[in-house]
């Protein structure tokens, strides 16, 4: 397993797999172990996948400073694997909460990139808005599944401000396109998985200037492409229309019957969509 050493000295971690040109990846959780991005469905048979252990996970080191674990202080990390690699340009993909630290990469090195693909990704670092509606309207969706009301309950709680504890549990299975034992498993394994410390101060105060971000992803001359999953509540599929034009070059392709990890819903369209990412931004499909 390879190593780096960060700017403030912490040992950071990464993970290189598969064939075809690289592609970085910034897992999201915030701040979760990059195994559980796996394999990417197998788009590993296209692209070698550069996983990143942000530092406090997975194989990288705790840093001295915890407040080093703020988003936009993390963006030093992603530069110095950039170095260690010997890359003048990335590819580079971030998921869900990776995708701030993806944009905040590309805000400050624009001239390092090449391309950017944000799937399912947060918008902390854009600043744009998802209302209770936006989330009741996607999980509406879903309405056939047999564990829907219960779900769709614990989410009104949520989107409301009267959640307990056990609501956060309950709207799981809205997170997956099969709520099935695999994505139960899955579910399990994310929750070991994450450093809670470290998420607690990802997006904590100075971490994010949203309106200095936007106008400077304006003029940002990489292609972009924006995967969201059709049934995702975390990132429902205005917002992201919203967020897809605040770039310049940018696609946006919705992956039906797909969650937040669009990926293990349906490997081969998420393959598919991603292998095309080395060439130009994936034309619209037909009606789209």
């Amino acid at each position: 397993m390879p190593t780096f050493t960060a700017p403030d000295g912490t040992t950071l971690a990464y993970h290189v797999t598969g064939e075809g040109p690289p592609l970085l990846c910034i897992p999201g959780g915030p701040m979760q172990d990059s195994v559980y991005l796996g394999d990417l469905g197998g788009l590993t048979a296209h692209r070698t996948l550069i996983r990143l252990d942000l530092r406090g996970t997975g194989r990288s080191a705790v840093p001295r400073d915890p407040a080093s674990y703020r988003c936009d202080r993390q963006v030093g990390d992603v530069e110095a694997l950039r170095v260690e690699l010997g890359l003048e340009r990335l590819d580079l993909l971030g998921h869900s909460a990776g995708a701030n630290l993806a944009v905040l990469y590309a805000v400050r090195h624009p001239e390092r990139v090449d391309r950017l693909a944000l799937v399912t990704p947060s918008v902390f670092a854009v600043g744009l808005g998802i209302t209770a509606e936006d989330r009741l309207e996607t999980a509406r969706l879903r309405r056939e599944e047999p564990w829907f009301a219960p779900a769709q309950a614990s989410l009104e709680a949520i989107t409301s401000g009267g959640a307990k504890p056990a609501d956060w549990d309950a709207v799981a299975p809205f997170w997956f396109g099969r709520w099935d034992d695999e994505a139960r498993r899955f579910r399990a394994a994310e929750q070991r998985q994450r450093n809670d410390e470290a998420a607690a101060l990802y997006a904590s105060d100075g971490a994010f200037e949203p309106d200095a971000t936007r106008a400077a992803l304006a003029d940002l001359p990489s292609p972009v492409f924006v995967l969201a999953g059709a049934y995702d509540i975390a990132a429902p599929v205005r917002v992201m229309k919203e967020y897809a034009g605040l770039f310049p070059q940018a696609r946006l392709v919705v992956q039906s019957g797909s969650g937040h990890f669009p990926w293990r819903d349906d490997p081969d369209t998420f393959v598919a969509a991603l292998a095309a990412f080395p060439g130009q931004v994936p034309a619209p499909p037909p009606g789209t």
